[in-house]
Order: structure tokens, then sequence, then C-alpha cells
């Protein structure tokens, strides 16, 4: 369950900044978190992804001031209307950025980025498969992998998604019965050069299937569930195929490497080259509607919660 209580504000500690809250990201993992698939400590406050208004600094803190637009995908207990982060694990927003966009933008944008960039290399000219083309994560790669020239085959559930895919950039979206099949016909029976599946288990076996000799697999999420233990060997025999299990941390682990990734995001809003869609608003109080909707694939873009 989550409920909406009064707690004390949290209280910045040395290095960390207090920020009052403008807007809250919602992600998959939080609805794991609740469930159970996650473990965490409870009762426990979710939220990692937020923007908001420095209110007060902490003991050491340089480079920020009181009344800074910061963002952040990193921070702790976001579904509040108060959060701290450290200073280190947060950005300041550009002006002319609005502030539910920056809220929206962390998370899915920064994961589009390291998939575009770093957990897999697709080159200009290759063919990839990029599952829940409609989705926050999925509208995004697309947008970022087309202006590299790499033509993107999405898949969507409804017609309605499916416009929205092919409105990002997708060269065709395919229903998700028979996407393997259709993917191998699309590129003249070799298959795709990548498969960014965010799924899970409902994709796992077609997404295999859908690779070309050498392919990659990136396999980022488990929105149907997680994908069960499976022979390697299939690997082998799907033609020398290899598979990555990567997470975003693993993708910031310098203040370069951070500074790099919001960077060529910004910079790719300011242009008008990325649309941040926000799909769903829900405000703070009514938190457990969100995750329903986002459990439900009822959203499409990026689902934010208002205090």
């Amino acid at each position: 369950m989550l409920r909406f209580e009064t707690v004390p504000d949290p209280e910045p500690g040395a290095g960390e900044l207090l920020v009052q809250t403008r807007a809250t990201g919602v992600n998959f993992i939080e609805t794991y978190q609740r469930s159970g698939t996650y473990s965490v400590p409870f009762p426990f406050t979710p939220g990692a992804e937020a923007s908001g208004v420095v209110a007060a600094l902490g003991e050491g803190v340089d480079g920020f001031e009181v009344g800074d637009l910061v963002t952040t995908s990193e921070a702790r207990a976001t579904y509040a209307e108060r959060f701290v982060v450290e200073a280190g694990r947060a950005v300041r927003v550009p002006d002319g950025i609005a502030a539910d966009t920056a809220a929206a933008l962390p998370l899915q944008g920064l994961t589009a980025h390291y998939l575009a960039t770093s957990a897999a290399q697709p080159q200009s000219g290759d063919t990839v498969l990029v599952h829940a083309g409609a989705g926050g994560v999925g509208l995004l790669l697309t947008q970022l992998l087309t202006a590299r020239g790499v033509r993107v085959l999405t898949t969507a559930s409804t017609p309605e998604k499916q416009e929205l895919s092919r409105g990002a950039g997708a060269a065709e979206v395919l229903d998700y019965d028979g996407f393997a099949d259709r993917s191998r016909e699309l590129t003249g029976g070799e298959g795709v050069a990548v498969v960014y599946d965010g799924v899970g288990k409902n994709t796992f076996d077609g997404s295999l299937r859908s690779l070309r000799v050498r392919g990659e697999f990136v396999l980022f999420g488990a929105a149907s569930g997680p994908v069960p233990p499976f022979d390697l060997q299939r690997l082998n025999a799907g033609g020398s195929l290899s598979i990555t299990r990567p997470s975003l941390g693993h993708f910031l682990r310098t203040p370069e490497e951070r500074a790099w990734r919001y960077g060529e995001l910004f910079e790719a809003i300011d242009a008008g080259e990325l649309d941040i869609r926000i799909g769903a608003r829900f405000p703070l109080a009514e938190a457990a509607a969100a995750h329903a909707a986002l459990e439900g694939r009822e959203t499409t873009g990026k689902v934010i919660l208002e205090p």
C-alpha cells in the first residue's frame, strides 16, 4: 500500500541539499519496491527522481545557491514535499527548462542516453528493436538513436501508442504478437543488431530470435516480470549472441560522466531535438493511483507527481 502521511521535514547533512519539490518522477522500480520484488526496509518512502528549488544547503556545499532549480534521479524519499540529495548527485537546471520537464528527464533520459551510447553501440545504418516504444524510455531512446542514423523498429500495444512511437521517429512499429518474425522480415531475414528490452519475461524469447548473428541483447527492465534462468548455450545457437543486464548507476560513476550525459540531454532539449512527453500527472496524495496506472500499462511517456 501507499499512504499519504505527515512526517517531520528532512534536514540536509554535510554535503547535501534540502529541496522543495516541484515535481516527482514515478518509475517502475518503485512498484517493485512496494510489491516486495526489490527488498527495502519498511516503512519506506519511495522516490529517487525529482526536481525542485534548493531550500537549504548542508555544510560544505559549493556550486549551489538557495533558489536554484535542480533535478536528480539519485535522491531518496522524493515522494514528498521536501527531499534531501547529495549535492554531487544533483544538477542545476538550465534556464528555459521547466520544472516538470526537469523532473521527467533524469531517470528515463539518462537511461536512454547510456543505452544509446554505452550499453550497446549500434552504428549509423544499423537496425535495432526497442520494446515498449511509447513508454518514457522508448520514446527518448528512439529519438536519440534516430538522431545518430540508426533505423529503429519498436513494439507498442495499441494504435494510439503506435502513433506516438512513429512520432518519435520509429521506422516501423510492430505488434507484440509475431514481432520476432516481423523483425527478420524487415531486415531481409538477417535480424536486428541490438534489442533493447525493458519488458522482460514476456518478450525475452522473441527478442533472442530477433537478433542477427553476433547481435546484442540489452535487457534493462522487467515490466512483465523477471526473466527465468535460461541456458547460455542458446546464445551460441542463436549466432554468438551477447546479452547484458545493465543498470543506470553503473553508468554514472564519475562527476564527468554524469555531467556529460546531462549536458547532452539538456542541449538536445534546448535545440528542440528531444521531446520529453509527460503522459500523466497525479497529485502527490494519489501516488497509489499513479502506480496502478503504470502497472496497468495505461500510460505513455512519463508519469509525474505534483505536490
